[in-house]
């Protein structure tokens, strides 16, 4: 089976055939560091983790390059390091916000179970990419330098045709409808009102650099050339798969596309785009305003990272997300049985029931139906499957041992009480027996008869 992708372009799932079988290369935007990330954040991060470990499986880990950058210039970035430390010099300031912010999100994102990227670069050890982008584009006439600002024309590259792509066809609008519809900059240097920032001048403390296009100013460049200029240097001007999220289409991908198109004279930028569905938290749209707004590192503190994995591959990735308490306290149950059956037995090949959703656009939804037969029927099957998908990174005397220390309770008290309920079934002392039931059950911990013995675990 082949595996097939749905490219927002196109609006089609096709056929994945990439340009070089032996580089398979994918772009993902990552995170703008000034904060901890939020839950949304995660689901591209744990989507195209699972895109990246399939496409490994398929062409060898040599032969897959996974790009996702990180954006270390920004006016957020600028806001949090002059609130966070006033009485250092700014870029001091954001050199320390970036530091902690970044380092906070690859722990986060590493307890999510998600690999490395083959590369993750900064925006602004790229700044000579973006000048000679901007260059470019000045010197083929679709972007125009106008009080210490370079802007680029949708309506020049509009214009000029010539075997680009149409400004508005990624995102399916035309250019009065981004009129009508978008939050536009209106400003007096502007030619049009579809004109989008390259580089503007910085204010004084902030970042700067050289400007481009014969500007004595020296400025900082606007948010959607840094990705241009990132993907360019790592991976090249054309390339296989460029990820996000669908909040990303318009305008930061829309814009990326019109900018690496014309300034290289291509067709496309990526052969496909691909873009994970929105996250809601009980049903509602998830805003500091209603107090509904959670971060990977709150939620870190409740669940191990793979419970939150699982509860993300649980809806596909393109629908929307619901993200509830019920359905994480499933996706504990779930994964404290497949780490008691499978985490300790040597790995099989992944089955084909698991891969062959994956191969059909990652229906990890299906992929995962195919786990829970897997469990009755093939358990070396079952472990080879759970890891290519991130999962089964413990063993089970880990997990559980991780379960306990999150939960308080002391292991030892748990066996002694245990110990005296079996001593007063033997006795036929149920009274007892159900008195310390009860007392375990309060402890957070429950027990299950059978057979072979008691066994117990954290009640989730």
């Amino acid at each position: 089976m082949e595996l097939r992708l749905y490219d927002t372009l196109t609006k089609e799932k096709r056929p994945f055939v990439p340009l070089d079988a032996n580089d398979v290369r994918m772009y993902v935007c990552g995170p703008t560091v000034y904060d901890f990330a939020h839950i949304g954040n995660a689901r591209p991060v744990i989507v195209f983790d699972v895109l990246f470990r399939l496409l490994r499986h398929l062409y060898g880990e040599a032969h897959v390059k996974y790009v996702r950058n990180i954006t270390d210039v920004d006016d957020k970035i600028n806001d949090r390091a002059a609130r966070d430390f006033p009485g250092l010099p700014l870029n001091e300031a954001i050199r320390k916000v970036t530091e902690q912010t970044g380092q906070q999100f690859h722990a986060d994102v590493d307890a999510l179970g998600a690999l490395r990227p083959s590369v993750e670069p900064r925006a602004t050890e790229h700044i000579g990419e973006m000048r000679e982008i901007i260059e470019r584009l000045v010197k083929g006439g679709f972007a125009y330098a106008a009080e210490d600002h370079v802007l680029f024309s949708p309506q020049a590259m509009n214009a000029a045709n010539a075997g680009l792509p149409r400004y508005g066809a990624l995102s399916n609008r035309s250019l009065d409808e981004m009129i009508a519809g978008a939050r536009v900059d209106v400003a007096p240097y502007k030619k049009d009102n579809t004109d989008f920032v390259l580089w503007k001048p910085s204010k004084p403390g902030e970042p700067s650099w050289p400007s481009p296009a014969g500007i004595k100013a020296e400025g900082r460049p606007g948010w959607h050339i840094e990705c241009s200029a990132m993907a360019w240097k790592h991976l090249g001007e054309h390339f296989d798969i460029h990820g996000g999220g669908i909040d990303l289409v318009f305008p930061h991908h829309e814009n990326e596309v019109a900018q690496t198109c014309c300034a290289f004279h291509r067709e496309r930028m990526a052969n496909y785009w691909m873009h994970n569905g929105f996250l809601q938290v009980e049903s509602e749209k998830m805003s500091k305003s209603l107090g509904n707004f959670i971060t990977i590192h709150q939620l870190l503190a409740d669940w191990p990272g793979e419970v939150l994995r699982l509860n993300m591959l649980k809806t596909h990735y393109r629908s929307p997300i619901d993200w509830t308490m019920k359905s994480l306290e499933e996706s504990a149950k779930t994964l404290d049985d497949w780490y008691r059956v499978a985490a300790d037995v040597a790995p099989g090949k992944p089955a084909a029931s698991v891969v062959d959703p994956l191969l059909d656009d990652l229906n990890t939804p299906l992929a995962i139906a195919a786990l829970h037969g897997l469990r009755s029927s093939d358990v070396l099957a079952l472990a080879g499957s759970l890891r290519l998908l991130g999962f089964l990174s413990e063993s089970a005397a880990q997990w559980e041992g991780r379960k306990q220390q999150a939960s308080g309770v002391d292991a030892k008290e748990v066996e002694r009480l245990l110990s005296e309920r079996t001593a007063a079934r033997s006795r036929k002392d149920f009274k007892e027996s159900d008195r310390i039931r009860d007392l375990l059950a309060a402890m957070g911990v429950a027990i299950k008869d059978s057979k072979a013995g008691t066994t117990w675990e954290i009640a989730r």
